[in-house]
């Protein structure tokens, strides 16, 4: 779609939905120029993840060989 300034000044909030809604990109022709509006790239969950380095400090196969029994207390 492209419109005017004008026409975007006129209707910016239905054209930003527009554009956020249905990822529809918003030409602005100004000055023999364009002006892109385009939507914001979706990014995967798995990307957002934050890493947590060093949880496990040392070989994670000595987790286990250990006796959990003196730490266990059974719930009555």
């Amino acid at each position: 779609m492209t419109v005017t300034p004008s026409k975007l000044r006129e209707d910016i909030y239905n054209i930003l939905d527009l554009v956020l809604e249905k990822g529809e990109v918003v030409e602005v022709k100004r000055k023999g120029e364009i002006i892109k509006i385009i939507p914001p790239q979706k990014r995967s969950k798995l990307s957002r993840l934050i890493s947590h380095p060093n949880v496990v400090v040392g070989d994670s196969d000595d987790l286990i060989s250990i006796d959990w029994s003196k730490e266990w207390k059974p719930f009555i």
